[in-house]
C-alpha cells in the first residue's frame, strides 16, 4: 500500500470518527451519519489498497 494512499485512508477514518463523536455529543444526527460514512469510505479505500498489495506481490 503506498504511503500516500494509506495516509489518506487513515485521515478519512480519523476525520470521520471526529465528526461522528462531535455529532453524538451535540445531538446532531446528520453530523453523526456523515462521520460514519466518512469512516466507511476510509475503510473501503484501505481495503482496496490491501487487495492491490496482495496481488502485486
Amino acid at each position: 500500500m503506498s504511503g500516500e494512499q494509506k495516509a489518506e485512508a487513515k485521515g478519512e477514518q480519523a476525520k470521520g470518527k471526529l465528526k461522528e463523536t462531535a455529532g453524538f455529543l451535540t445531538g446532531n444526527e446528520r453530523l453523526t451519519a456523515e462521520g460514519r460514512a466518512e469512516q466507511a469510505k476510509g475503510d473501503a479505500r484501505e481495503a482496496k489498497e490491501k487487495i492491490k498489495d496482495t496481488f502485486k506481490h
